[in-house]
């Protein structure tokens, strides 16, 4: 008659109710740990603090109910008496998206343009001529009222994964997606702070996608003098 071996207490919790209890356990550490800043309004939005944006308003955007229409436009605003941009706003559709490559815009010299370099960022360079409405959205280029001096942080890190969203939804959906970006300027500086980005889908009311965020123009590893665009090392900074 075989004996029957004892079982493993530490294999038994990590069967059934044990697996739940430890997939909710690293599921609330995992929030805990990548919990981004919000804010109910732009007044309230947190210094930066490694996080490329802030929530705001819970991640709802502040569009009218008029503005709801699944009718394609886009509209961006003059530049003031600084030279600097204004909000950008689009309802964007399959047939918007550019097929063609960018061409240049190193002609272009936005407001606050102060190019500096420094070896520890990729590609050297601080700044990026920065599309409101990024190009792969609607294909706009070298439109001055379009483009704002920013850091490739917010370009690549803060922008760039919002712009993905959207075009993965149209092109999934075949729907519209209204979308508004507020360039946010303190007083006279001549390079924004951040940017607001506020974007639904239309024809399912945001069922699938929406989202209000305010991205942090920045740099880590750099200071950056807002009012002329100039900068220098931070000599706190630690990778």
């Amino acid at each position: 008659m075989n004996e029957e071996k004892p079982k493993n207490k530490a294999l038994s919790f990590l069967s059934g109710e044990g697996i739940l209890v430890v997939l909710v356990i690293i599921s609330v550490i995992s929030m805990f740990l990548n919990k981004k800043p919000m804010a109910d309004t732009l007044a309230d939005v947190p210094p930066y603090d490694d996080y490329a944006y802030a929530i705001i308003n819970s991640n709802e955007p502040l569009f009218m109910e008029e503005e709801y229409v699944a009718e394609p436009f886009e509209y961006y605003s003059e530049l003031d008496a600084l030279g600097r941009c204004g909000y950008a706003m689009a309802c964007i559709s399959k047939d918007m998206l550019p097929k063609e490559e960018r061409e240049s815009i190193s002609h272009i010299k936005p407001s606050g343009w102060m190019q500096a370099e420094y070896d520890f960022l990729e590609d050297s360079v601080l700044y990026n001529r920065c599309h409101l409405i990024g190009f792969q959205l609607t294909g706009q280029n070298d439109n001055e009222k379009n483009l704002i001096t920013g850091t490739r942080y917010l370009n690549m890190e803060g922008m760039l994964p919002f712009e993905n969203m959207i075009v993965d939804y149209i092109e999934k959906t075949g729907n519209h997606v209204l979308y508004r970006v507020t360039p946010i300027y303190e007083g006279d500086n001549l390079v924004a702070s951040g940017v607001l980005l506020e974007a639904v889908s239309v024809e399912d009311l945001g069922e699938e996608l929406y989202f209000h965020v305010y991205v942090y123009n920045v740099q880590p590893g750099v200071i950056i003098d807002y009012a002329t665009g100039e900068s220098r090392v931070d000599p706190n900074y630690q990778k």
